[in-house]
């Protein structure tokens, strides 16, 4: 299969209302923040913040718009346990919005031994299938949604997160030298598709003349130089 990355291209009017919106929702913040590779840093992302049902629909409406310019095929979405359950279902129903509907399921951290039972929830999986997730940190939750999606016997096809960080993964505190999403792309041969990327970031906080948000350029794009790809 052709692994080709799709990411917000410059300059993106809708990654610029993505990168936007978080920001004024609160769930992209800037500071000082540890990350999972020790490295400190100048931004955060949280998905977590859009945490109520205007918030949880506007993001879905990105994800579902990049999704369908992105002309990916697919039949089903995925969402991996536990953030991906909402974003996976909330996509769903936008893509239906849009015309689009698909099927979606998600899985259970604990397998359930009564009623249904088993660890996967929703439409049987099958087909194409895009795994919904917020950010791709190490992999992680990637290689297991892969592993579901396989053992049930259909194909993994692409990955949809709403921010690619664009920096090198580190394992064992080492930094490697591609990303996690380029992992992704090259190891398991899917695409990703992101509403907005690191790049989309630091044009939105240049165009800031003024103001806070405009301080935090020049920390952002230092991180940028130290640890991008």
């Amino acid at each position: 299969m052709t692994t080709q990355y799709r990411p917000a291209r410059m300059p993106d009017a809708l990654a610029q209302e993505f990168v936007r919106f978080a920001v004024e929702v609160g769930a992209l913040r800037f500071g000082e923040f540890r990350t999972k590779a020790g490295r400190l840093s100048p931004y955060f992302f949280d998905a977590g913040g859009f945490d109520d049902g205007a918030k949880l629909g506007r993001l879905a409406s990105f994800y579902a718009r990049r999704l369908i310019a992105s002309e990916v095929g697919f039949d089903m979405l995925f969402g991996p346990a536990y953030k991906g359950i909402a974003l996976a279902a909330a996509v769903a129903i936008e893509l239906a919005r849009l015309g689009r509907s698909v099927p979606f399921a998600y899985n259970r951290k604990e397998a359930k031994d009564h009623g249904e039972g088993g660890s996967l929830v929703g439409a049987p999986l099958a087909g194409r299938v895009v795994v919904i997730d917020d950010v791709i940190s190490a992999g992680t939750s990637v290689r297991e949604s892969v592993g579901w999606i396989g053992r049930a016997g259909a194909q993994p096809v692409a990955v949809a997160i709403a921010l690619d960080r664009q920096e090198r993964a580190a394992e064992g505190g080492v930094d490697k030298p591609h990303s996690a999403v380029q992992y992704v792309m090259a190891e398991l041969g899917m695409q990703v598709v992101a509403v907005a990327t690191l790049a989309d970031l630091l044009e939105y906080l240049s165009a800031a003349s003024a103001g806070t948000l405009a301080t935090h350029a020049a920390a952002v794009a230092a991180y940028r130089d130290r640890y991008g790809v």
